[in-house]
């Protein structure tokens, strides 16, 4: 699993008017390219009417499913554009759809290609970049007399504790960086407890970092 990545948090949208154009801009999470196929077909069933519903994706830690769609606008014009934003933004696991309503008023291939650029951008913008760093769950089992001492240095380091069971002894969650950090933290525990912590490795997964 990749240590960190950059993509959005949740579907979101936005639109520009370009020359009379509507340029509707979509993006969403997208884990699998089946996610992001099915995606773009839900937005072209919404948009049926629309002249264009042109998209693209960029999924997998080495980035490894990619695709541009031109849905009929001239050949590298509309998909594109719209994987060089996403590939500009830094951006993985996203699928972003751009759809045109036409005005009536013809762009030229560089009106498109910037068109399809500004509705990839604020689709995106819309759906709110993040990034997402991999935490590995270590769980410090302490007696009562060390509690405090524990809960403090956590607060004041400020690492990601999550919720505490109060028993015969105290469980405390913790989510430090996975990796060495987390090698790290674990070594800094024992040190800290003076060995009397029972640390327990458990599962890796994302959080959104700063939050």
């Amino acid at each position: 699993m990749l240590p960190r990545y950059s993509t959005v948090r949740q579907f979101g949208s936005d639109e520009i008017v370009i020359k009379k154009s509507r340029f509707i801009g979509y993006a969403k999470p997208a884990n699998t390219e089946e996610e992001a196929v099915a995606f773009i077909e839900e937005i072209k069933k919404k948009h049926w009417d629309a002249t264009h519903n042109c998209s693209a994706y960029r999924i997998g830690e080495r980035d490894q499913f990619q695709k541009a769609l031109d849905d009929g606008e001239p050949s590298g014009t509309a998909g594109k554009p719209i994987l060089e934003v996403i590939r500009n933004r830094g951006l993985k696991n996203v699928v972003v759809v751009v759809t045109r309503y036409f005005g009536g008023i013809m762009l030229g291939a560089g009106g498109l290609v910037r068109a399809y650029t500004d509705g990839a951008v604020v689709g995106i913008d819309a759906a709110g970049p993040i990034v997402k760093v991999l935490h590995q769950e270590v769980v410090v089992d302490v007696d009562y007399t060390w509690y405090g001492k524990l809960e403090n240095e956590l607060r004041g380091r400020g690492f990601r504790v999550g919720e505490v069971a109060f028993m015969d002894r105290v469980r405390v969650p913790c989510y430090p960086e996975a990796g060495e950090a987390s090698d790290r933290f674990q070594a800094w525990i024992t040190d800290l407890t003076q060995g009397q912590a029972v640390i327990e490795a458990g599962e890796e997964s994302y959080f959104i970092e700063g939050e």
